[in-house]
């Protein structure tokens, strides 16, 4: 893969080299990205889900290729983690809620998953932490950021089955 193509990968087409929060702003590019994916052009949640599993697999490759020359194994620039992670918990709640929904309580719960992402992302809890202390490959960059987005499905999970 040329070198370019892996950086476009990394850093979700340069979000990455935003020197403010990039991370935070390619979550919230992510949220805005699939909500105009799933409410405006109406694409399936599942066709969104198995690419979201290519773009995992992809991103191992390109992440590890991007690092490899790096000492720094987690640079602020590489932010398609942040994009896989924030993806985790907008699919499977579309997926839960096929059909039509109303937009207000759409709107909400996207904003209710990019806030607990980006806490469990900064706030690192258990395994999140592990993942991010002791793979020091393109394999913890990624999972540290997929087991903060299965803390937020976890959440909403006792959420609804609390409030049900």
């Amino acid at each position: 893969m040329n070198n370019k193509i892996i950086f476009f990968i990394v850093t979700l087409f340069g979000i990455g080299k935003i020197s403010k929060i990039p991370g935070s702003i390619a979550s919230l590019v992510t949220t805005i990205f699939l909500f105009f994916l799933f409410h405006i052009i109406n694409i399936s949640p599942n066709f969104v889900l198995i690419s979201l599993i290519v773009v995992f697999f992809i991103s191992l490759y390109a992440v590890n290729v991007f690092i490899k020359e790096l000492d720094n194994k987690d640079p602020k620039e590489v932010v398609i983690d942040e994009f896989i992670g924030q993806s985790i918990p907008i699919c499977l709640y579309e997926i839960a809620h096929e059909g039509s929904k109303d937009i207000n309580q759409v709107l909400t719960f996207y904003s209710i998953m990019f806030i607990l992402f980006r806490i469990f992302d900064i706030a690192k809890p258990y395994p999140v932490s592990y993942y991010d202390k002791n793979f020091k490959n393109s394999f913890g960059v990624i999972m540290d950021d997929v087991a903060a987005g299965l803390y937020v499905v976890a959440v909403l999970v006792l959420y609804m089955v609390i409030t049900s």
